[in-house]
């Protein structure tokens, strides 16, 4: 990996590593043992989510990776150079990639990915990385559940399993769902396809880089579009990722109580602490303009439980059968509405 013109991915990685730290102090023993608990508590998941939500993850799509914390900031400096790519080569198709670069300064910028994914990396507990080749990717960060779990003083069994049921719900929505990996890419091309290279280099760029960056200027992708085209797929593209947050929610609540005894204690306290975990998480969120609206999240899971209430697990997996089912943004917030256009139309 390396600069593309835009960011120097190496010194985003190497910066962001050394800021990240090792974590908490744990002994060989206990740390092989919390390794080995995780990816237990992963695989057993499969089989819970499967049984409560009827999505069959087939084996052996999408690895697990348990990770230290400079593997966490590898793994999304790469993944943000996926999401990025689309926009960067559209934005370098018209002009030399020497001018961009001047331009942009892409090791100052370069430092700056890498001081928020240094600071993000000793937060993130996990995360499923959908664009990783050929099916995604999940990832566990060990150091960083040891450290919440000890914070919180809760369970460590219980905790583990906890973070694993969450993480892998998405791991089986993106691999019991295989298109959704696809449509994800199509959507971001697409809405690279409709931006002008010029407008983007001179006005679009810096507020991308201060949503990858976090500032408080703030920089989504609302303030760069404008026609109907546009402002239709970012609210496909907010529906699919509420649906996402939302399902694998009540997937946790649904399964935990019967399988973590303490879950109920662990769902309280971590409430208090939750910002929306996983740098990627983070990114679209101010990319689509949801940084300040983490209902959007809660909407989700009202909208999931919604529909499995009025007619069943069962007929709401229709939500998965193809693009057209997907709720819309508006739908997320009228459940009713999506269950009249996909299930009774």
């Amino acid at each position: 990996m390396s600069d593309d013109g835009m960011v120097d991915w190496d010194l985003a990685v190497r910066i962001g590593s050394r800021l990240a730290g090792d974590g908490p102090v744990v002994g060989r023993e206990e740390a092989d043992a919390a390794v080995a608990e995780l990816r237990a508590g992963a695989e057993r998941s499969t089989g819970l989510v499967k049984a409560f939500t009827g999505l069959d993850a087939p084996a052996g799509t999408a690895p697990l990776l348990v990770v230290d914390r400079p593997g966490w900031v590898q793994a999304n400096a790469d993944a943000f150079r996926t999401i990025l790519g689309p926009i960067t080569g559209k934005m370098t198709e018209k002009r030399p990639p020497g001018a961009v670069a001047r331009a942009i300064g892409s090791r100052v910028t370069g430092a700056e990915v890498g001081g928020v994914l240094g600071f993000l990396a000793g937060k993130v507990l996990g995360q499923f990385d959908p664009f990783h080749d050929p099916h995604g990717r999940l990832l566990l960060v060990a150091p960083n559940i040891v450290h919440v779990e000890r914070e919180l003083g809760a369970d460590p069994s219980d905790f583990r399993l906890w973070v694993c049921l969450h993480e892998e719900t998405h791991r089986v929505q993106f691999t019991a769902v295989p298109w959704m990996r696809g449509h994800l890419f199509d959507e971001i091309g697409s809405l690279a396809d409709s931006m002008e290279p010029t407008n983007l280099v001179e006005e679009g760029l810096p507020r991308l880089l201060e949503a990858i960056k976090g500032g408080a200027r703030g920089g989504n992708l609302l303030e760069l579009v404008g026609t109907p085209e546009q402002k239709a797929l970012l609210d496909r593209m907010t529906g699919v990722m509420s649906l996402l947050e939302g399902h694998a929610d009540v997937v946790m609540d649904g399964v935990g109580p019967s399988v973590i005894p303490s879950v109920a204690a662990i769902r309280k306290k971590f409430t208090q602490r939750r910002k929306g975990v996983g740098v990627l998480d983070r990114f679209l969120r101010r990319l689509l303009g949801l940084d300040a609206k983490m209902a959007q999240y809660r909407d989700g899971a009202a909208f999931v439980r919604s529909v499995v209430d009025k007619v069943g697990m069962e007929e709401f997996n229709a939500v998965w059968a193809g693009p057209e089912n997907l709720p819309t943004k508006a739908e997320i917030a009228a459940p009713d509405d999506w269950v009249r256009r996909v299930l009774t139309a």
